[in-house]
């Protein structure tokens, strides 16, 4: 028996939802944490939801859970430090490793994971605020975006955020300061890339014992002028999902199959939700998230519905295929 686990026994497992903690995002963990507290009080009734604090690993020795579910959003929680530290503790638990889990979270190194893998991506370009001040480092990041994307439409995103908290959308250079200036407030480093005025997609993804299914693909639209922000993912009614996605069959099953490889290629495990851009001519691979949102407004659970799977018998599903993860 490992350490920090009960026997396995039991005629139900334990689970440990953990949620919470202090990152920008801990509200929407928290809310999508409730609901997967409900939905596994469904099927199971050993079901307890801990918080991301300095008591977690008393409050997980008290518990003794089989399988700990993490329904974390940002850092710690999603860059694999939980993930690491629940290693360490030999509990098993929902979703991708330590290596995955950090290397999908920060933009710029799955970017560059992806790029080796060949998946079509946006132009872009890096910049790091160092030791230099912050009107410094602002003044460093516009020399290169000068030099790199002149045109000056371009979308600015922390390396390590989620839920589109600290991006910015620029349309021209009177913007472009205000933008890198909202970044570097969110992480020292930033990725810039081209703004490509295309249709938001996105594709969830669940492992089997066999292989790796995608969900149906999903799209988002936003009312004009407007795009997918944190007030336009998690306020009802202020975005529509279109699933199936409008789409010829070839292109679907293309971006389908673009999610299961993006999954496999960061070293995924259970499920990932792919984010996708597409034009007329072109789709753009945008990022991977491993630990995707499980709100009342998320694109996961109803790609899960797309797919046969009711919110209940999800979560029972991803209980059932990491409870069988080598400890």
């Amino acid at each position: 028996m490992c350490r920090g686990r009960s026997a396995m026994s039991r005629q139900q497992p334990r689970i440990a939802v953990i949620s919470g903690g202090d990152s920008t995002e801990a509200v929407v963990s928290r809310s999508s944490a409730a609901g997967v507290v409900a939905a596994l009080r469904v099927n199971y009734s050993q079901v307890e939801n801990i918080e991301l604090d300095v008591n977690v690993a008393s409050a997980l020795a008290s518990f003794k859970p089989d399988l700990v579910f993490p329904v974390l959003h940002g850092f710690p929680g999603e860059d694999g430090t939980v993930q690491g530290f629940l290693e360490i503790l030999h509990y098993n638990y929902v979703g991708s490793g330590v290596h995955a889990s950090a290397c999908a979270l920060d933009k710029i190194v799955a970017k560059h994971i992806f790029r080796d893998a060949g998946f079509p991506l946006i132009d872009q370009c890096v910049v790091t605020r160092d030791r230099e001040t912050l009107e410094e480092a602002v003044e460093k990041a516009i020399e290169e975006v000068n030099r790199c994307l002149p045109e000056h439409r371009v979308v600015i995103k922390p390396a390590r955020q989620g839920s589109a908290l600290g991006i910015t959308m620029v349309e021209d250079a009177s913007q472009l300061r205000a933008g890198i200036e909202t970044g570097f407030q969110f992480d020292d480093r930033v990725l810039i890339e081209e703004k490509i005025d295309g249709r938001e997609i996105t594709v969830g993804v669940i492992d089997t014992d066999r292989s790796t299914e995608a969900f149906p693909v999903i799209e988002i639209i936003t009312p004009e002028n407007c795009w997918y922000d944190y007030e336009h993912r998690y306020t009802v009614g202020l975005s529509e999902h279109l699933m199936p996605a409008e789409l010829p069959d070839a292109q679907t099953q293309q971006l389908q199959q673009l999610a299961i490889d993006a999954h496999h290629s960061l070293g995924c495990r259970d499920l990932s939700r792919a984010d996708f851009i597409i034009t007329p001519t072109d789709i753009y691979l945008l990022e991977v998230n491993t630990m995707p949102g499980m709100t009342p407004t998320s694109l996961y659970p109803e790609g899960a519905r797309g797919h046969g799977m009711d919110f209940p018998a999800l979560v029972s599903y991803l209980v059932a295929l990491s409870i069988r993860h080598p400890s």
